[in-house]
């Protein structure tokens, strides 16, 4: 972490132990940063690469790059989207709304989805009632999503996956929180090893910030790259039928 980047995190960012807001011009550096390699590994990709099924469920990596140009939409451009897609209003609720979007947005062109994901760089406009840490959160997610399963190494920075995961389980409880598959974390601490951050109670779930930031978003593989009792106990616990 450079030296700059470095004091920015000592003050700015927000803890669970603390009321301290992160610092926005730490975010919005993060989220560009993450645009930024997205748009790399997304070009570098083939077309059955695009075509490989993604961490979402029933998404292919398409469905996710096509769900990431949806970022910057306030509550007008929400309104043009779904007066031109009607279709949209039958969908009956957030999820079934956010898996057709995507997938209308999926027809678009390859090249057209990379130059939507690129032309946010630099941007800090974001989806109405979300915050820009929530942003930040899903950009960051979304770009493992495509990664892991294509067995691509795809750097998440501590300092953004810290800032990220702090805000993901402070609002893991509230309307925002439906959109990940909940996994049982009441009753576990969860401790990063890369950055000062730790929450919750129990057995202890340790490792770095960005496979908490997978855990807390429903992503079970990150406990591939977690340890403590509590990961152990988890495993058991979420273990498919």
């Amino acid at each position: 972490m450079g030296a700059e980047r470095e004091n920015l995190w000592q003050k700015g960012i927000a803890m669970a132990s603390t009321a301290v807001k992160p610092d926005l011009d730490l975010i919005w550096s993060e989220v560009d940063d993450q645009r930024r390699r997205t748009v790399a590994m997304l070009e570098a990709l083939t077309d059955d690469q695009w075509d490989h099924p993604s961490l979402c469920e029933g998404w292919t990596v398409r469905h996710v790059a096509a769900h990431l140009t949806g970022q910057r939409m306030h509550l007008a451009d929400v309104v043009r989207f779904v007066a031109a897609h009607p279709s949209l209003l039958r969908a009956g609720s957030l999820n079934r709304m956010i898996d057709r979007s995507a997938r209308l947005q999926a027809a678009l062109p390859t090249g057209e989805i990379i130059d939507l994901i690129r032309a946010g760089i630099g941007s800090r406009r974001h989806n109405s009632f979300i915050a820009p840490a929530g942003s930040l959160s899903d950009t960051l997610v979304h770009a493992q999503d495509i990664a892991i399963p294509l067995g691509l190494d795809l750097e998440m920075r501590a300092t953004a996956a810290g800032i990220a995961v702090d805000h993901i389980w402070a609002t893991r409880h509230g309307w925002t929180g439906s959109v990940f598959r909940q996994l049982p974390l009441d009753g576990y601490r969860l401790v990063a090893t890369d950055v000062d951050w730790a929450a919750g109670s129990g057995p202890r779930i340790t490792g770095p910030a960005s496979a908490l930031l997978l855990l807390v978003t429903g992503r079970r593989i990150a406990l591939e790259r977690l340890g403590g009792d509590g990961a152990a106990q988890l495993k058991m616990q979420t273990q498919p039928a």
